[in-house]
């Protein structure tokens, strides 16, 4: 090899080793998780986040390798599918197109991408395993008592005890895997050789049991020993041996008492199989130390009665019983995809001090849902009561009245063995305040500890701004979001309640998915809507339908539609519409046949719920429970549904029913204008706020006079309302983003900031640490104020991200592969920093003002693109990185409008500053 040969081949090796070092591969997700345990789909969708210092870097190739074993995959043989290199600009949601899959596969895999600037190298592995794919792969029986047992009360507060199991077993060969399925209803937890199976708590999700039922899988590889070994299940009661269900004023579901189905698979190393099932060789008591657990009133427990070892080889179970072979549940058995709920934080207690003799009011300092951990030293037989609330009364005493007949308690009956540690198993609480009785001697807050309990999720988000206000309402959403993820959202985690409602989360789901990674709950929740849904078509509005309640209404169970179309324009996943299609199209067909009249969807049940009083004194003393049905409220969500279902028909490969859904929008839009535009008063309806924002949201007015109607919107935000909204659930939906978008973002603005009534600012000056149900909380009847809400977000934090930090998915290219990039800058806020984990990577947008100038750093991933709408006059008064852009080829210019230079970019981290 001569000198010049030698120096090309060196120069070949640089540009290979800097080409592999500018782009990477990364966060590796099957069905958008990481390394889920359980997938039953056939052909799960696979994708990854390409990362780079590099700008403007897309993908123009990829090569997935998936393996039946990690050492298989590693040594590049792909026994289960080489893709090859396929050219694609994809990097999210890409079907496996390999061998056929089979129950409980592994697969492990890993992937490389070309982009326009040089090649990556394989990406660290990633993996996933299927579920139990049909019924005969369970081998187990499910085993429980069905009964009540003397010491239990099976009456109207539901006081059963906890369901002990265990089963000892010899394990006598080598462990190649294991796995552990199981099913615990209504809630479980799991333990082998005396130590709990990973940090899940409240498991599984709760559903609809007649309908279908969430397992588990647990990898046990680790964990197991040659020898024996000795498993121990704890059920709880959670939805299944429902509260109140003797109670006929509530239309409640019972599903019977707990059960147990449990499945461990040992594969040994010399190729055979053992399987250790749920039967009759096991042992169960239900006279255990867990007297009581009930979600409404709490978990009552004796530690005298506590069973040292009994989850340990060598307990003496003699005296337990032989379970019962019972009865299986109605319902479908499905892995769960979605995550268990977890403790994630922990809240040392801000004070404690004695309100009356042997009575102490112990101060969490944050409203949230969870439960109390306590130390304890005191005599065997001393009971410590506490009882939970979120408030305290203006004479110091605990809050319960707004709790309903929700008891909120809990008991702890000392064992008498030094000191003692004890936290609930299957009851959580929303609460920041507890009431302690019964305490031998005087506690302190060092004996006390909070537990937070929300679904095991990823923060997606951040957000924070130059007003304070501001950033304490999001701090509220933040805890008030977390609080209400119970493996399905909930209303409220206090009171008699705490159930899913669609109308809750109609657009909320939205904004949420900024803050949490919520797209799994949210399938699944979509799912339970599904099942919801009766053979007529009609959709409950609760799902899960633990309370029988099928009203027929367009804005509660129109969710059903807007929660796929979340998922879609949050992550790209066209999945939910397809496989729902078909169940949207029969609600709507459902609702058109009974209640279409002319046009006019004339069927609604709530109308703008929880509206506030005109002051804060009118609505003093008096429920908020009270219904104003409005056939222009339920005509306007008609129409909405409509239009997003000739997008559902595109996506869904239902291009057919396309002109029906157009013809009829063109009908609903005619009539909405000729039954409910009023001339006189420039607007519709009786001319209430939350009627003209749907109007103009829902894209129903005339073009003509959609600035006379935007301009009733301000009149009555101005004037009306002194400058404060009047809208309850519907109206606040819609009302910053329609305010924004139709030149009027310091309205939007004045209502985020007011701190006087009615407001969220409200809120926090009276206290809250969370987001009240009603925006008079603090004066309304008190059986319907709850402290700990969500539904009065409306659409406020898809606001804060989307216009004020000015982050969005485009339309054109839903989930962030197209970002849309255009902060609105407002007199009064002066900066804004946020961040979102997009499925390509984290978008950053952060910014400040002057009088004369604007910065901003913004991060745009790999792979996607952004229109960046930069507040200037002209392209002359914009740097980048310190560097004019006039006449640089990098920098698109699309159009310069209002004030605003719009370019296309590409991936990249950049700084731009402009005058003002």
């Amino acid at each position: 090899m001569n000198d010049k040969q030698t120096l090309t081949l060196l120069l070949i090796l640089f540009l290979s080793a800097t080409t592999f070092g500018q782009v990477s591969v990364g966060g590796l997700t099957c069905e958008l998780l990481k390394d889920p345990a359980g997938i039953e789909i056939l052909q799960p969708r696979l994708g990854w986040k390409i990362e780079s210092d590099q700008r403007d870097i897309h993908q123009t190739a990829f090569q997935i390798l998936v393996a039946s074993t990690a050492e298989k995959l590693a040594a590049d043989d792909a026994d289960c599918w080489n893709s090859g290199k396929i050219d694609s600009d994809q990097s999210q949601l890409i079907s496996y197109s390999g061998k056929e899959l089979q129950s409980a596969d592994n697969c492990f895999w890993k992937v490389k991408v070309w982009t326009n600037k040089g090649e990556s190298e394989w990406s660290e592995p990633a993996q996933w395993s299927m579920g139990l794919l049909y019924f005969k792969d369970w081998r187990a029986r499910w085993i429980g008592f069905d009964k009540a047992f003397p010491w239990d009360d099976d009456s109207f507060h539901a006081r059963l005890s906890a369901r002990y199991f265990r089963k000892e077993f010899n394990l006598k060969k080598a462990i190649q895997e294991a796995k552990a399925y199981i099913i615990g209803l209504g809630l479980y937890e799991l333990s082998l050789n005396g130590e709990k199976v990973g940090e899940s708590v409240l498991a599984p999700s709760p559903t609809d049991y007649h309908e279908n039922i969430k397992y588990n899988i647990y990898d046990l590889t680790d964990e197991l020993k040659k020898g024996e070994n000795a498993l121990g299940v704890v059920v709880g009661n959670g939805r299944y041996y429902a509260t109140r269900q003797h109670y006929k004023g509530y239309k409640i579901k019972n599903f019977g008492f707990p059960k147990l189905l449990f499945q461990l698979v040992v594969k040994y190393t010399d190729g055979t199989t053992e399987y250790v099932i749920s039967n009759n060789s096991w042992k169960g008591t239900a006279d255990g130390p867990i007297r009581s657990n009930n979600e409404y009133d709490g978990e009552e427990y004796d530690a005298r009665k506590e069973m040292p070892g009994w989850d340990t080889v060598g307990f003496d179970d003699s005296n337990w019983l032989e379970p019962e072979y019972v009865e299986q549940p109605d319902g479908k058995y499905e892995a769960q995809l979605n995550t268990n709920m977890k403790v994630l934080k922990e809240i040392k207690p801000v004070s404690v001090r004695e309100q009356s003799p042997g009575k102490y009011i112990l101060d969490l300092g944050q409203n949230f849902a969870g439960w109390l951990h306590l130390n304890v030293n005191g005599n065997a037989g001393d009971t410590i009561t506490m009882r939970f609330g979120e408030i305290l009364q203006d004479d110091g005493e605990l809050f319960t009245t707004n709790l309903r007949d929700a008891q909120a308690t809990a008991q702890y009956i000392v064992r008498g063995a030094g000191v003692e540690s004890w936290e609930p198993k299957f009851v959580y609480y929303g609460f920041r305040y507890v009431e302690i009785t019964g305490w031998p001697g005087k506690p302190t807050v060092d004996d006390f500890i909070g537990k937070v309990v929300s679904d095991d999720m990823a923060v997606h988000g951040t957000f924070s701004t130059s007003n304070a206000m501001i950033n304490q309402i999001y701090h509220n959403a933040y805890w008030g979001i977390l609080s209400n993820y119970k493996g399905m959202p909930v209303d409220c985690p206090q009171r008699n309640e705490r159930q899913p409602w669609l109308g809750d989360r109609t657009v909320g789901c939205y904004g949420e998915n900024f803050i949490f990674d919520n797209a799994a709950l949210y399938r699944k929740w979509v799912d339970d809507i599904a099942y919801s849904q009766k053979p007529d078509g009609t959709v409950s509005d609760v799902a899960p339908a633990y309370w029988r309640y099928y009203s027929d209404n367009m804005s509660w169970c129109g969710t059903f539609l807007m929660v796929a179309d979340m998922l879609y324009q949050h992550t790209g996943d066209t999945e939910p519409i397809i496989k729902h299609y078909a169940g949207m199209k029969k609600w709507l067909s459902y609702m058109e046949a009974r209640y279409l009249e002319d046009g006019i969807m004339t069927k609604d049940s709530y109308g703008d719920w929880c509206e506030p009083p005109a002051t804060i004194e009118e609505g003093r003393g008096k429920s908020a429970d009270q219904k104003y049905p409005s056939a222009l409220i339920s005509t306007a969500y008609y129409y909405h549904y409509l239009e997003l279902m000739q997008r559902f028909a595109k996506l869904s490969g239902n291009e057919q029913d396309i002109a029906g859904y157009q013809e009829q929008a063109g009908k609903v839009k005619d009539a909405f204008q000729i039954t409910f535009y009023k001339a006189e008063q420039k607007g519709y309806g009786d001319n209430k706020l939350t009627e003209n924002i749907l109007a103009v949201a829902m894209g129903l007015v005339p073009d003509l006079k959609k600035e006379e109607v935007v301009g009733t919107i301000v009149k009555t935000i101005e004037e009306t309302n002194n400058g404060h909204l009047s809208t309850g659930v519907i109206g606040t939906q819609w009302i910053m983003r329609t305010l924004t978008e139709n030149g009027h973002a310091d309205w939007a603005w004045k209502l985020a900031t007011n701190t006087t009534y009615p407001s969220w600012g409200y809120m926090v000056e009276n206290g809250a640490t969370t987001i009240w149900e009603l925006w008079n909380g603090n004066t309304a009847a008190p059986k319907m104020n709850s402290y700990n809400h969500v539904m009065m977000l409306g659409d406020l934090l898809i606001w804060f991200y989307e216009d004020l930090a000015g982050i969005k998915s485009s339309d054109q290219a839903v989930g962030y592969k197209q970002i849309e990039m255009k902060p609105q800058l407002i007199e009064g806020l002066d900066s804004v920093n946020a961040s979102y984990k997009s499925p390509y990577g984290t978008i950053a947008s952060s910014w400040t003002k002057t009088k004369k100038k604007f910065e901003w750093s913004i991060s745009v991933p790999a792979n996607t693109s952004a229109l960046v709408s930069i507040p200037a006059s002209s392209l002359n008064d914009i740097k980048e990185s310190g560097k004019a852009i006039a006449g640089n080829a990098a920098f698109n210019v699309v159009k310069t409008e209002d004030g605003r230079v719009v370019l296309e970019v590409g991936s990249g981290s950049y700084h731009w500053t402009s005058k003002l």
